[in-house]
């Protein structure tokens, strides 16, 4: 992988982490987004300080979707992690990513470490062995694994939740509540039989993860929708989880004359980022080294994720580490903040391999370059609300902002450095109030960008990258160069100096977004990064010799960009267009008018009020987000319009009983659909 190299100079110590994609499918633009990304930037900002910084991930190889895709191409499990793993390497490093190591669940470091914390936690006597129902194929003879069975959530009734848990809702059930169980092997109805498992009992910490959530969003300012999660899960009273299934396919019990059960995924795969950072040390000789991150004391955890993900590293990985500390001398750290993102979407849509919706990270790399890439996800991450991902925004993003501003501003200046003083750093001479001032601002800037990265607010830091461009254009601008190389050439030799200035301090500040870019422009500087601490200041000496410039970033035509949009939704030669539904489809859903009567804040939540609300005769209670546009006294007496149909769903432990509707306000609020006085309530809305 692509690394930065810089002298450690902070005695700060991190460990950075993402979510462990499964090797079952190729990397998709919504994953960059998700866990990789903002990790990246992340973790080259504090290389380019000097931190002791170290980033591990590696694949996700046991999963039960990884033996579906064994049994559809008829090949073992082993070729199938062997194909993706090798190939979302590829679609890494063409990216930029800039991983320490990245590993794989299928290593022996990691079997022998998974199963280390099973045998420690069952010869504690704390994990309980039970016997349970589980759906069996009586066609296939086969125990059937989660994601082998498909039904109706008991919950919110979404038609494709597994066995155990809905991805749309989030619900957790006994596989006997889930409706119309199918199994994915056969089709067949499959039957609850008995088995037996173990089980660590998560909720015996649950009053210490409480504690631990609280005290690390006081200090951290966690994200709202992790807390909105972890609050959740904690209302609802955390249960025992089962740490085994019926496979053959994954980390074996080691038990004595335990066989066909391995380690169930979710227990063993968070256990990835402890092997990779072992695996870390051996390839550097010392096998040591993960000792120093995962268990001093005084390291920053710091786990990258995707929504989906919260539950896993927020409440289940801590409380796994929780309870290797308490019986145990040598002490993991837990993650100091789980900054997690919302999706990323495709062009308004779900990324839809099976439709053609979307575009791979590697097929998206053999057309275009990555730091057009990197710059626009970045640029539009889904850190607080669901992005979307628009060929034509990633056209303008690369057009207007990457060439137009920060690259048009980059040329012009070393044109005019080439042209006028012998392709060299002219000197600085009397500096004007617009020269100061301009010295403040890229001085300015590094601190700002850097605070932001910091906060995990990465969009707001690519946009101050950007500013400190557009404010290095207007400067060239102002100062008329063009002018004052005639009438008063020591002026302009200061104009030149101080933008050639600007722009070692632009190759620092963009490295974590553009690395390859960035890298680029130092080589036209003639100079080595300069590193964080340095950035701003004024480091290129009148004289010093510039090399050559070269355009770093060619504009995207729209030919280009019409050639990908007209291959969406193509399969098999077909055009698909899932975005239709029938007049039938729209009347499933009942719009019914409502008034408010009575709204308060729902606790520990900045966004969601919990209002009480008049349905003709009927009353219910909905969780709507609209905190941030309203307060309880303002939404009392309107007449609205909700969803009430809904399956009832708990949001922050509060049970909503339909949906308000509402839309999105410039300022990122939502406004509820407001009716007239004269309009009744319980009337249905067509």
């Amino acid at each position: 992988m692509i690394k930065i190299l810089v002298d450690k100079v902070s005695s700060e110590k991190i460990l950075v982490t993402s979510a462990l994609p499964y090797a079952n499918g190729p990397i998709h633009l919504g994953h960059l987004s998700g866990a990789y990304l903002p990790a990246d930037i992340f973790v080259r900002y504090h290389r380019s300080k000097g931190t002791d910084v170290i980033y591990v991930c590696g694949s996700d190889e046991h999963g039960v979707p990884i033996t579906i895709t064994a049994d559809k191409e008829k090949i073992t499990p082993k070729e199938v992690i062997d194909r993706f793993h090798n190939a979302n390497i590829e679609a890494f490093e063409k990216f930029g990513m800039s991983f320490d190591i990245y590993s794989r669940t299928s290593h022996p470091t990691h079997h022998e470490t998974a199963k280390e914390f099973f045998k420690n936690f069952y010869d504690r006597g704390l994990l309980n062995e039970k016997k349970s129902m589980q759906f069996f194929d009586p066609k296939a003879n086969m125990f059937l694994p989660d994601r082998y069975v498909e039904g109706t959530c008991p919950k919110c009734g979404n038609e494709e939740a597994r066995s155990d848990e809905c991805e749309n809702c989030g619900a957790l059930y006994d596989p006997s509540e889930l409706k119309n169980p199918k199994s994915k092997i056969s089709g067949e109805t499959p039957e609850l039989r008995e088995t037996s498992h173990w089980y660590f009992p998560l909720g015996k910490f649950q009053e210490e993860l409480e504690k631990y959530v609280d005290a690390s969003n006081k200090k951290y300012n966690w994200k709202e929708n992790v807390l909105q999660y972890c609050y959740g899960w904690f209302k609802d009273g955390l249960k025992d989880r089962a740490v085994t299934r019926d496979l053959d396919w994954g980390v074996e019990v080691p038990l004595e004359g335990v066989d066909h059960k391995v380690l169930y995924v979710w227990f063993e795969a968070v256990l990835g980022y402890i092997s990779a950072a072992k695996e870390l040390g051996k390839e550097h000789g010392t096998p040591e080294l993960w000792k120093k991150y995962w268990q001093g004391g005084d390291t920053r955890y710091v786990a990258f994720i995707g929504k989906d993900n919260v539950v896993f590293h927020t409440i289940i990985f801590p409380a796994m580490l929780m309870a290797w500390n308490e019986g145990n001398e040598d002490k993991y750290i837990l993650p100091e903040n789980v900054p997690a993102n919302e999706f990323l979407n495709f062009e308004g849509k779900k990324f839809s391999k099976s439709r053609g919706w979307g575009i791979d990270v590697k097929e998206f790399l053999d057309i275009f370059p990555a730091d057009p890439l990197r710059y626009t996800l970045g640029a539009n991450l889904p850190e607080n609300k669901d992005t979307d991902f628009y060929w034509k925004e990633f056209q303008s993003r690369n057009n207007g902002e990457l060439a137009d501003i920060l690259g048009n501003f980059i040329n012009r200046t070393f044109i005019f450095a080439n042209k006028h003083f012998e392709g060299k750093v002219p000197q600085l001479g009397e500096l004007t109030e617009m020269d100061s001032e301009m010295l403040q601002t890229i001085a300015s800037y590094p601190a700002k960008i850097g605070e932001l990265i910091e906060k995990y607010k990465m969009k707001d830091a690519i946009f101050e990258m950007m500013n400190l461009a557009r404010a290095g254009n207007k400067y060239f601008n102002d100062s008329e160069p063009w002018k004052s190389v005639k009438t008063d050439k020591a002026a302009c030799s200061t104009t030149v100096n101080i933008c050639l200035q600007t722009i070692a301090a632009l190759a620092e500040v963009f490295s974590p977004v553009i690395p390859e870019s960035s890298s680029k422009i130092f080589t036209m500087l003639n100079l080595k990064p300069v590193g964080w601490q340095n950035a701003g200041k004024e480091i290129l000496s009148g004289g010093h010799q510039l090399n050559k410039p070269e355009i770093l970033f060619s504009k995207i035509e729209d030919e280009a960009i019409e050639a990908q949009v007209n291959k969406l939704g193509v399969v098999d030669g077909k055009k698909e267009d899932d975005n239709l539904i029938s007049i039938d489809d729209f009347f499933k859903v009942e719009l019914k008018t409502a008034e408010v009567v009575h709204a308060e804040k729902v606790k520990k939540s900045n966004k969601l009020l919990k209002l009480n609300l008049r349905i003709g005769k009927e009353k219910r209670q909905v969780v709507a987000g609209i905190a941030k546009s309203y307060t309880p006294d303002d939404i009392i007496g309107k007449k609205v319009i909700i969803v009430a149909n809904l399956q009832p769903a708990k949001l922050m432990g509060v049970e909503s009983q339909g949906m308000v509707l509402a839309v999105e306000n410039i300022d990122g609020g939502l406004n509820v659909v407001e009716l007239p006085e004269n309009v009744e309530t319980g009337v249905r809305v067509k």
